[in-house]
């Protein structure tokens, strides 16, 4: 947090888990006012005004089977740094040169969940939110994502029909 703060960086840090990162959260808040704002628990309506009013948000967990927080963040163009870990990894292209050029990349994912590896993705989210063209991109990208059900509801329809041995008609409603 230090180093960020140093660099200019704002914080918000809302949720909960291990104490010992909780409590080195609530130090860094004291060490540095008005720059890092700490909210131990769960607060749905706050998660949502937090994420619309942020740059970046960083989901590093160990174990995350699909996770929404991610896809909130996209809606709103709020960059996710997340670690590639279950639905995270599935739902945020990192943002390496190759997909930055095919115009893909939504985020940034890191591997292992190692405060080394962190810090590498942190430093290249920083890099990345250096290049405005890119990152409005990435923004917008993101705020484009089609992360509703339709898809995934019409691929399980079809390979249900398929498993039946139906006939699906791709234009119909059932």
């Amino acid at each position: 947090c230090d180093e960020l703060v140093e660099r200019g960086a704002r914080l918000v840090v809302l949720g909960s888990g291990d104490a010992e990162i909780e409590n080195g959260f609530r130090g860094a808040a004291v060490r540095h006012p008005g720059r890092i704002g700490v909210i131990v628990g769960y607060d749905e309506g706050l998660s949502h005004l937090i994420q619309a009013g942020a740059d970046v948000m960083m989901v590093p967990s160990r174990f995350e089977p699909c996770g929404l927080t991610q896809l909130y963040g996209l809606r709103y163009g709020c960059v996710p740094l997340v670690s590639r870990v279950g639905g995270l990894a599935d739902t945020v292209i990192d943002a390496n040169e190759a997909a930055i050029e095919a115009g893909v990349a939504t985020g940034v994912v890191f591997s292992p969940a190692t405060e080394e590896a962190l810090s590498e993705a942190i430093r290249r989210t920083i890099a990345l939110y250096q290049r405005p063209k890119v990152w409005h991109k990435m923004q917008r990208r993101g705020m484009k994502s089609d992360v509703s059900w339709d898809a995934s509801a019409e691929k399980y329809a079809a390979l249900y029909a398929s498993l039946l041995g139906l006939e699906r008609d791709a234009d119909s409603d059932d």
